[in-house]
């Protein structure tokens, strides 16, 4: 009886580790995404001020 409770437990604890790593990998890949966008918005801005200094003024 006592060997079930201990399955029982250990599967509770994996799964919960299953469960941790999904939520880690999610706030990865929103991370990933945050930097691509702050990224992509740096660049644009850039560009934009290297046009505004070739114009002549």
């Amino acid at each position: 009886m006592g060997i079930w409770l201990e399955l029982g437990i250990f599967g509770l604890v994996f799964v919960f580790a299953f469960w941790q790593m999904h939520d880690v990998r999610k706030a990865q890949e929103q991370t990933r995404q945050q930097r691509a966008r702050e990224k992509a918005a740096k660049e644009a801005a850039d560009q934009a001020s290297e046009k505004a200094g070739d114009e002549p003024t």
